[in-house]
């Protein structure tokens, strides 16, 4: 892990983690466009204008304002050797003061699912919250019949919490949502779901 001119980037066994840049517009909209039937199920309902590139440009500014204001960390995963685009995490939401926290949410291409990408970035940006930024929580929420999503969770040491009742519109419906937390130097032990 190494910050390098205020920017952020984050080396894993497989993966460099780093913000959007407006050179990657091509390759996320296509891998946007190609994943879209898997991660509508999953995820708001996209505008209109979701894969323009006024869109993009506009995602782009967010990140680097955020990441300047320490408010979110948004992370595109590439490949290490090839560069390619796999997906994304983004630490949004920190809160400093009392409550040390953020919230992490994550999606990645069709193609690259269940390939263990997500545990890599998940793991490294869960470490890069706790060692770097100093954060004691982190929290993370998913569909409950999302699986997928919340085995990753477990096994990057989240802990069920609960569940939240009409936590966000997912394709189109208010859904509830299973609600997880990561503590640094956690001693709950498992907690069942």
């Amino acid at each position: 892990m190494l910050r390098l001119r205020g920017r952020v980037r984050i080396d894993t066994e497989r993966l460099v983690l780093r913000p959007p840049v407006h050179a990657d517009f091509r390759h996320w909209t296509a891998l946007r466009k190609e994943s879209e039937e898997f991660l509508k199920q999953w995820e708001p309902e996209w505008s209109r204008d979701h894969l323009t590139r006024k869109a993009f440009v506009n995602r782009v500014y967010w990140a680097n304002r955020s990441i300047a204001q320490g408010t979110a960390l948004p992370l595109f995963l590439t490949e290490r050797t090839s560069g390619s685009l796999l997906g994304a995490i983004t630490l949004d939401n920190i809160r400093r003061g009392p409550a040390q926290a953020g919230t992490i949410g994550y999606w990645i291409g069709s193609n690259f699912a269940r390939q263990g990408y997500m545990r890599e970035a998940l793991d490294a940006t869960v470490h890069y919250a706790f060692e770097v930024l100093d954060l004691s929580r982190l929290e993370s929420a998913c569909l409950p019949e999302n699986a997928a999503s919340r085995g990753l969770l477990e096994k990057c040491g989240y802990k069920y919490e609960g569940v939240a009742q009409s936590y966000l519109q997912i394709n189109g419906r208010w859904r509830n949502h299973v609600l997880y937390a990561n503590l640094r130097g956690d001693r709950r032990g498992r907690v069942a779901s």
